[in-house]
This record gives C-alpha cells, structure tokens and sequence, in this order.
C-alpha cells in the first residue's frame, strides 16, 4: 500500500513510474529515490494510461479526479504529478 504522503490542503508532487499493459492495476513499490512504481492495465495510446493513472490515484487517496494532474511525463513511463 502506498506510504501517506497527501497532507490536506497542501499541494504534494509525486515521481511515479508506470508501466502498461500489465494484468491489473497496482502499486507496486516505492524505490530509494522517493519514486513510485505502479503497474497499469491500460495500453499507452490516446491518454489511456495516464487517465487510468488519475484514477487510480483518485481512488487511492480518496479525492477528486480533478485535482491530480500529470505536470510532466505524459508521454512518458516517468511522470511528475501534482496533487492538490
């Protein structure tokens, strides 16, 4: 399960990288440099992954879908987010 890393009412930038086309959607874990890896089911085309990502994040952390963005990476399997 993640680590808790959302404070309320702070903005909070998370490192993760993701790899598709994986049988399910999951965290996987959180390497030495803060990073974390999260498998994704869907394929990498048209803003699928990034989407499930959002989604997955959403539900993880129990907030709005609106709030997380990927600020940078989102065409790529290391992506910077931003919560909050």
């Amino acid at each position: 399960m993640f680590p808790p890393l959302l404070k309320p009412h702070e903005k909070t930038y998370l490192r993760i990288k993701v790899t598709t086309k994986q049988p399910k959607t999951e965290y996987l874990s959180t390497l030495d440099d803060g990073t974390i890896k999260i498998r994704l089911k869907a394929v990498p085309e048209k803003g699928r992954a990034n989407e499930e990502l959002i989604r997955f994040l959403a539900e993880v952390f129990s907030i709005q879908k609106d709030t997380i963005e990927i600020i940078a990476g989102a065409t790529d399997t290391v992506k910077l987010v931003r919560i909050g």
